[in-house]
């Protein structure tokens, strides 16, 4: 076989990935570069329907693309919506975990319904999800990846917000990710994940509408880009930890974060 150019190592043409919360935000532009990437695709996602235009892009791109409802922090609803879209790929080569949820309060209000549900989507969602993408690549025989979105909060404290929840659920998800790799590695199977911090989507806009004015300030100026993040600016990492591109990276976390991790920060005072 003669060596792929650099171009067709970052192509996914032949290849089918899931993707968990791909309906909207960085979910969805991750389920958009797949496809145009040339890779088919099924979203799972709790929405009855997707906000974004999921099904538009299999016309446009020329792949399969399917939609499967479900609550990914419910074992059997998961199950279900992973063996329809199993179904209708045929198989599988990889998967993103997007799906998540988060609550920005002090610690001491924290309520356990609410952390609880935090933990069940982020980190039990994504580690099920995970856990049935490799017994179908494993039953197939096949190569494979998992890709884990974790969070810039598995790294640090975000200056300005109370996420003791949220951080404790990606921090579990980065480390998954680390065990995973070196566990799956002999198997053929990489594993890693990717850390945003503030993106532009609506989770991060709504947290702005019901923060102090300084703390949503902090999305532009904490990072030393001096900006937040765009979901387009998030997705092509995904695809490129699918791709043959990475055929030799496993186990790694890539912080798309504007530099916010290197220290530039600040602390709860300002708040």
């Amino acid at each position: 076989m003669a060596p792929q150019s650099i171009t067709q190592k970052f192509r996914l043409d032949g290849k089918s990935y899931l993707v968990t919360g791909g309906a909207m935000g960085i979910g969805f532009h991750i389920t958009k570069d797949i496809a145009e990437s040339g890779g088919n695709v099924a979203v799972l996602d709790l929405r009855d329907e997707p906000r974004e235009d999921v099904y538009g892009l299999a016309k446009k791109f020329n792949v399969k693309v399917g939609y499967h409802q479900c609550d990914v922090s419910k074992q059997e609803s998961l199950k279900a919506a992973f063996d329809k879209a199993v179904e209708s790929l045929g198989r599988v080569d990889g998967i993103v975990t997007a799906a998540g949820l988060a609550i920005d309060k002090p610690f001491v209000d924290q309520k356990w319904e609410e952390v609880e549900k935090v933990i069940q989507v982020n980190a039990m969602g994504s580690f099920y999800a995970a856990q049935l993408t490799v017994q179908q690549i494993q039953k197939q025989g096949t190569l494979g990846s998992v890709v884990f979105i974790a969070s810039i909060t598995a790294h640090c404290n975000l200056p300005g917000y109370r996420m003791a929840g949220y951080n404790v659920s990606k921090g579990g998800v980065k480390m998954l990710s680390k065990v995973l790799s070196s566990e799956l590695g002999p198997k053929g199977i990489r594993v890693n994940s990717i850390s945003p911090a503030f993106i532009d989507t609506n989770q991060t806009r709504g947290a702005k509408e019901h923060t102090t004015k300084a703390a949503a300030e902090l999305m532009d100026s904490a990072p030393p880009l001096l900006r937040i993040g765009q979901p387009d600016e998030v997705s092509p990492a995904a695809v490129f930890l699918l791709s043959d591109a990475a055929a030799y990276v496993t186990g790694a976390d890539i912080l798309v974060s504007g530099g916010i991790h290197t220290g530039r920060g600040g602390d709860y005072d300002m708040v």
